[in-house]
């Protein structure tokens, strides 16, 4: 039986602006990316019930969406495909095969594919409108981190193990008036101290891999780049440094 979303009829105003693109792929040198992207655990989302007037009460909601998630994750692990209003979910197995191999090669895994359903696309297409305010003057963007240990890409980072991160503009260098002041750094989520990155194994514009530092597990921290390159990649050495944040958080491992 099909489930229907008995949603309010709303248009949403989300603004847009160009950044520098950091897909090795690009043709042109800028992407669009929305402003305004802030991060929602499970919690954070239910609380906005009130702000859309449903009716269902956040407790509720956050306590619905947690069991069933975990319900969706141990059907999705038996090889159940799963359908919701907004998206389906599915295993694939990776790799290519001639069919006339006799096992399987050693560390294969599952994978999941996340599909957009058509009501969630119709939805986007028909109440969401763009409003353009301009160009990032922020000086450089920090578009992916991938954890090479999990296989994650903006969600985690394995203490100790290899960070890549995918951008623009994010070479890191310093002049000598602020020689250690510059690098990339994990700030805590809530409050305490930045912690540095000691071994950056590739310093490139668009790329920097590095290895985590010791972080403390289970705590989610913002990725920040202070570096005094230029940002127009010109070589130069900037009289200030200037700084690039991630606008998502890592949870440490």
């Amino acid at each position: 039986m099909p489930i229907e979303f008995n949603l309010k009829d709303v248009t949403h105003d989300v603004m847009v602006k160009f950044v520098e693109s950091h897909l090795p792929y690009a043709k042109k040198p800028y992407t669009l990316r929305a402003a305004h992207q802030p991060e929602l655990d499970i919690h954070a989302l239910a609380s906005k019930a009130e702000v859309y007037n449903l009716e269902t009460s956040p407790k509720v909601i956050e306590e619905g969406l947690t069991e069933a998630l975990k319900l969706m994750l141990y059907l999705l692990a038996d090889g159940y495909r799963i359908k919701t209003p907004l998206f389906s979910i599915g295993m694939s197995i990776p790799g290519e095969y001639d069919g006339t191999e006799s096992g399987l090669q050693d560390g294969l895994h599952p994978e999941a594919r996340i599909h957009g359903s058509a009501f969630l696309r119709d939805y986007l297409k028909n109440n969401v409108r763009l409003a353009f305010i301009g160009v990032d003057a922020g000086g450089g963007v920090i578009g992916e981190a991938y954890d090479e240990v999990s296989g994650l890409a903006n969600e985690a980072a394995t203490i100790g193990g290899l960070l890549t991160i995918h951008g623009a503009a994010l070479k890191i260098r310093s002049g000598a008036e602020h020689s250690g002041k510059t690098g990339l750094f994990f700030e805590p989520e809530a409050d305490g101290a930045p912690v540095q990155a000691q071994i950056i194994v590739t310093n490139e514009p668009m790329t920097i891999k590095a290895i985590v530092p010791a972080l403390e597990t289970g705590r989610k921290y913002q990725l920040k780049i202070v570096t005094q390159s230029s940002a127009k990649g010109s070589g130069n050495i900037l009289k200030e440094p200037r700084t690039i944040y991630s606008d998502f958080t890592l949870l440490a491992k």
